[in-house]
């Protein structure tokens, strides 16, 4: 048993998860006493009719309390002669299930509140859904408000029921239930007398001696590096914690992802010199030569960490713009963070039933399984073998908020039988025989506002100069290239996908691409220029209102859009968002075609020079 015993309590709305926490640590004497006298002064301005509020030792934020509900996850740290304990009460409303997903990330317990008049509601099989994808395998089912139903069995019974029917459909081996009222304090640090057909353990005693000790998650030794130190120039050490296994002095690691290997010649914990260090521990180890080691490398010794570009993985979504496939992100897995593409959502988790349904997107809160690619190779295992390298994040490129969390499930093969064929004749000599700088011209804007007219215009200009270009059309890609895609949020985020890369490979034969879509997501665009490189992508805002691009709308899409006839039309019925910061912005109001692009070439010409100087 471990001395230690980490726990999430969660559940629905209201189900009583901060009195729970509160009245345990109430009746167990786990509180100072300035805590006690101020818990009791509390407790006469609230809602408890003049009975002490136990929940207010756990909500600490004014808006819960004015609210009644949890919305931050509080942490308590707490002992009693038998063990220590951290405990993280976690919110029930959905909308702050993200909070409750960072608490069940930490645990290794749940404890799982259900209300016996209401029973097992969707958000508690959420949760105990979450609680599964984070890793943990025991479960404690509390259910709470026995004294609503005079601690009758029979509503304790039927609840019983249908906990053990939800561990059956959720996969779960480890769990029991214990009645409980968190207000009265029944079964809560001591048995009750007023249910004496309970025969079982009271909540804090059954936490005090449940055994969560884990089987080792992987053989051998594993090392996210976190950080290389560099002292002076006469040391050199890789900083982290060790995850898994043991090191010792004189032991041959291997470094990921690139193979290389080296033996340990020295380990540091804290300031003192070791021969040897085990999992849990943060070490400094110095190896015998010289390699290639960064923050994100991965040393491995007997262990079976895998290299990967595409992988599987279960993920919880949390943003309020749901996800589709085509989406770009940063993804963090252990130490390194890289960019990353949503290949494909393979199917999403219907919670209330356990069925997994074919999908298009995942909205807020949703739970589904994903097949993502990403731009470097990265270290992984599975999460059930190793959740440092099996555990990561997904981060919005454009707001930094994280988008999600993710399980990985295992690695896609056929990333591994990919690789990229270098060529003898390379971009620069392409380049150097067509005389010219290749480029990306991406022309951005609502439909109607200019952007084939001064694309086409622009590109008669550059030829004249004696430059060698290609136009890439909206409507003729996608009457050829990207004709089997429509006009979804998903499809528009793959048509622009295909068009950078494109634009991308004939900016590898030399020539200077211009684009001409309306690329409406700034996503979209920041992933098409990191596609082509940065320094190889102008982008070019034609700035024109919306009256002016109806006035000119010559194939009368947007009152057909107005009419309900073109669903997702951009600027009707679908957004369109600006560049925050584009390389140059053109205002077409006003100006003739001529004029456009004469404003366009000297605004190249700095760029160009700009980039020279």
């Amino acid at each position: 048993m471990s001395g230690l015993l980490k726990f999430v309590a969660c559940g629905s709305v209201d189900d009583g998860k901060s009195t729970l926490i509160g009245h345990m640590l109430y009746d167990a004497k786990l509180i100072y006493a300035d805590q006690e006298r101020s818990l009791k002064l509390d407790s006469k301005v609230g809602s408890a009719g003049g009975k002490i509020d136990y929940s207010l030792l756990l909500d600490g934020l004014m808006a819960e309390r004015e609210q009644g509900i949890t919305i931050d996850v509080a942490y308590r740290y707490f002992s009693t002669e038998k063990r220590s304990f951290i405990v993280a009460d976690a919110p029930g409303h959905e909308e702050y299930t993200r909070n409750m997903a960072v608490g069940a990330s930490f645990a290794n317990l749940a404890v799982i509140l259900v209300d016996v008049t209401q029973g097992i509601l969707p958000q508690t099989r959420r949760h105990v859904k979450i609680c599964s994808l984070m890793g943990i395998r025991h479960f404690v089912f509390a259910v709470n408000k026995m004294d609503l139903v005079d601690y009758a069995y029979e509503a304790y019974e039927r609840v019983e029921k249908a906990v053990k029917k939800l561990a059956i459909d959720m996969d779960i081996a480890e769990f029991t239930a214990i009645p409980v009222s968190a207000t009265e304090g029944d079964n809560i640090t001591a048995g009750s007398n007023r249910m004496p057909w309970y025969q079982g353990a009271a909540l804090l005693p059954y936490l005090e001696t449940v055994d969560i000790d884990p089987a080792p998650e992987t053989d051998g030794f594993v090392l996210p590096v976190q950080r290389v130190s560099r002292p002076d120039a006469t040391f050199r050490g890789f900083q982290g914690e060790i995850a898994a296994g043991a090191i010792a002095v004189g032991q041959e690691v291997t470094i990921l992802p690139g193979g290389e290997k080296a033996l340990v010649s020295g380990i540091l914990s804290t300031d003192r010199e070791v021969a040897q260090a085990k999992a849990g521990e943060a070490v400094t180890l110095r190896l015998s030569r010289e390699v290639d080691v960064s923050r994100g490398s991965v040393l491995a010794a007997e262990a079976a960490p895998e290299v990967t570009t595409m992988l599987a993985a279960d993920i919880l979504w949390m943003d309020e713009e749901r996800l589709s496939a085509g989406r770009q992100f940063w993804c963090k897995i252990g130490a390194k963070t890289v960019p990353a593409t949503v290949l494909r959502l393979k199917y999403r988790l219907e919670v209330q039933t356990g069925e997994k349904i074919a999908a298009a997107y995942l909205n807020k809160n949703g739970i589904g399984r994903v097949e993502l690619a990403l731009a470097e190779r990265c270290v992984i295992m599975p999460f059930d073998k190793l959740k440092a390298l099996g555990a990561f994040i997904l981060i919005d490129r454009v707001s930094y908020h994280t988008a999600a969390c993710g399980m990985i499930r295992h690695s896609l093969r056929r990333s591994d039988n990919l690789t990229w064929q270098q060529t003898d004749i390379t971009r620069e000599v392409r380049a150097a025989d067509l005389g010219q700088q290749p480029k990306t011209l991406w022309f951005t804007g609502l439909s109607g506002a200019g952007k084939s007219t001064l694309a086409n215009a622009l590109e008669k200009a550059l030829r004249s100069r004696g430059k060698h270009t290609m136009l890439l059309d909206g409507d003729n890609i996608r009457l050829g290239l990207n004709r089997n895609l429509g006009f979804t949020e998903e499809d528009r985020v793959e048509n622009i996908r295909r068009i950078a890369e494109v634009a991308k490979l004939m900016n590898d034969a030399g020539l200077i691409v211009l684009t001409a879509f309306i690329s409406p997501f700034r996503a979209d665009r920041q992933n098409a220029r990191e596609i082509i490189g940065g320094k190889d992508f102008i982008e070019i805002y034609v700035k024109t209102d919306l009256a002016t691009c109806e006035a000119r709308d010559v194939k009368g899409l947007y009152q057909k859009a107005r009419q309900g006839v073109i669903p997702n039309f951009t600027g009707i019925s679908s957004p369109y968002e600006a560049p925050d910061n584009p390389d140059i912005t053109l205002d077409t109001v006003g100006k003739s075609p001529e004029e456009a692009v004469a404003e366009l070439l000297t605004a190249l010409d700095k760029l160009e020079a700009a980039q020279r100087g």
